[in-house]
């Protein structure tokens, strides 16, 4: 972690759940033997990353792809509803790497 000064609460929770979720997925699905989360902010953006060395693949449901994808989805909508984005880069084989960027007051 590189965070000279704290982001509001409402951002360090959507952080903490970002990380939680990216976590999760990767102990469940990623058969991923490392991962790695790094938090910086630059200015008035809080930049949490989330990579693994696991078999890719992870993707967001889009549509009527009930249950697949939807922890990736919800962490999509939390992000914005913050006025962030979130990217995930996911090929098959790996490595996985889910990127947020979140604004932070002044």
């Amino acid at each position: 972690m590189d965070v000279p000064r704290p982001a509001s609460p409402s951002v360090e929770a959507v952080a903490y759940f970002i990380v939680s979720e990216a976590l999760t997925n990767v102990a469940k699905h990623a058969q991923a033997t490392r991962a790695e989360v790094t938090v910086t902010r630059d200015g008035d953006v809080l930049r949490v990353t989330v990579t693994d060395d696991g078999s890719g693949g992870a993707a967001p449901a889009e549509g009527d792809d009930a249950g697949a994808g939807t922890g990736l989805r919800g962490l999509t909508q939390r992000a914005a509803a913050g006025d962030g984005t979130l990217t995930i880069d996911s090929p098959p084989g790996g490595p996985t790497i889910i990127a947020a960027e979140l604004p932070c007051e002044s």
